[in-house]
């Protein structure tokens, strides 16, 4: 039985959606980009922490493997049911709660905005991920100062691109893609966030810089950052 079933309705047995819940983990990036894009939407949602480090980490544990089988965060409880992976939960709120949108009407200006999240989400964070870097540690024996400098060359290069993606193209704006934030934006956020606590390069990425400050201006960032969670530490 799911954990959150859906609630019946009125007296004539109107079904509603049952609440949001996200299972998330405060210094996750792709938990992060859900929570921007949840704060963008005003969706409520309970947030209930899966912490990625206590006791091998709560994600490996039956409870959770039950939600997702990768072991990973985020996942959303919707009236669609489980959903995972942190790109096709933004996408699908942003098809059952259109407004306002995450992704532009053009076709062109959608690739675009695609593109840069994919960037950010497919090719810089998986190689800085934990288990990425718990492997490095554990099974290769890699030690801290390594695994620190692997993190920040690929932040780092990874980062570079998107800097000339967004500095090269006049469809950037305020945000990424125009003067919204789009799903490009949920996910340069979390990554810079990343960028800083390794201590990769962003003083020669201008256009990041900019983007991000308008980013973090606003109140939908700011209360998705990961100090202002709940299982912050």
């Amino acid at each position: 039985m799911s954990e959150h079933p859906s609630s019946t309705g009125d007296a004539a047995g109107t079904r509603q959606a049952p609440p949001l819940a996200l299972y998330t983990y405060f210094r996750s990036s792709a938990a992060y980009r859900v929570r921007i894009a949840l704060n963008l939407k005003a969706l409520p949602y309970e947030a209930i922490p899966v912490h990625l480090l206590r006791g091998g980490g709560e994600q490996r544990q039956g409870a959770h493997l039950a939600r997702n089988p990768q072991a990973l965060v985020p996942v959303l409880h919707t009236e669609d049911g489980w959903l995972t992976q942190s790109m096709a939960i933004v996408e699908w709120l942003d098809e059952a709660h259109p407004s306002p949108p995450l992704l532009p009407a053009d076709r062109g200006g959608r690739a675009r905005v695609r593109a840069i999240a994919q960037a950010i989400a497919c090719d810089i964070h998986p190689l800085a991920n934990l288990r990425v870097l718990q492997y490095l540690g554990g099974e290769l024996g890699i030690d801290e100062p390594r695994k620190n400098a692997w993190s920040r060359h690929w932040v780092d290069s990874g980062l570079a691109a998107v800097e000339r993606l967004l500095a090269d193209d006049p469809r950037s704006g305020r945000f990424c893609h125009g003067d919204a934030p789009t799903l490009a934006d949920c996910c340069l956020v979390p990554q810079v966030f990343n960028a800083r606590r390794v201590g990769a390069r962003l003083d020669d990425k201008p256009a990041i810089a900019r983007i991000v400050a308008a980013c973090e201006a606003l109140d939908a960032f700011r209360r998705a950052a990961p100090a202002n969670q709940p299982d912050a530490e």
